[in-house]
């Protein structure tokens, strides 16, 4: 695909074929600023769609959205960002799983809610960040179910404590970590500019919400 397929409404059902970039789409870079592969407007959905190689910034959502059994054999920046405008929107992963995110498979960059369900993930940086250095930073949550992840991973989600993020993990099986490196939750200081600052870890009644018996090691 050498241009953005935009789903202005409804369903785009991909009939599980592999979609990647071409052209400006096909560099797989870490930039920024790279457009996405799939842009689905508020409302819309996306279903039975494989990323393929490059994948470019993958999927954007522009307010409520839900991917339903999309795949990203090799993540691009991100898998997909959810930049959102408003705190009742929501963005739903149900199904499907990722592949080689050298950093973050989704990225938060709006307000609002993600929710990422019957999902797998392996060879990854970060399965969920709210964003660190956005230039408006909001309050961001995360719910996190029924999610498997294999090593190598750095983290399952990455959030803003001090934007009074929050981030609620249930049923989550690690597949191959015997040295607990994966942090399930990791607390950063979100910043409108420059790096942000990681302050800590682990569970907590406040932001990271779950607790040992929500993860299970394979």
């Amino acid at each position: 695909m050498p241009k953005t397929i935009k789903v202005t409404s409804g369903t785009y059902d991909g009939g599980l074929k592999r979609f990647y970039g071409t052209g400006d789409l096909g560099t797989g870079g870490q930039s920024e600023n790279q457009s996405p592969i799939f842009e689905l407007s508020n409302g819309a959905t996306l279903k039975n769609v494989v990323l393929g190689s490059p994948a470019a910034d993958g999927v954007h959502c522009l307010g409520t959205c839900t991917l339903l059994n999309v795949w990203w054999e090799d993540v691009g920046e991100d898998a997909a960002t959810f930049k959102g405008t408003s705190a009742s929107q929501t963005m739903t992963i149900d199904g499907g799983g990722a592949r080689k995110a050298a950093d973050k498979v989704f990225q938060h960059n709006g307000p609002g809610t993600m929710y990422i369900r019957n999902f797998q993930v392996n060879d990854f940086g970060k399965l969920y960040r709210s964003c660190g250095n956005c230039k408006t930073q909001y309050k961001r949550n995360v719910v996190i179910d029924n999610v498997t992840a294999t090593v190598p991973g750095k983290a399952l989600v990455g959030i803003n404590t001090n934007y009074g993020d929050t981030a609620k993990l249930t049923r989550i099986t690690i597949v191959g970590d015997t040295s607990r490196k994966i942090e399930p939750c990791t607390k950063y200081k979100g910043v409108t500019s420059g790096e942000p600052t990681k302050i800590g870890s682990g569970p907590d009644s406040t932001n990271c919400l779950y607790t040992a018996a929500n993860i299970t090691y394979k």
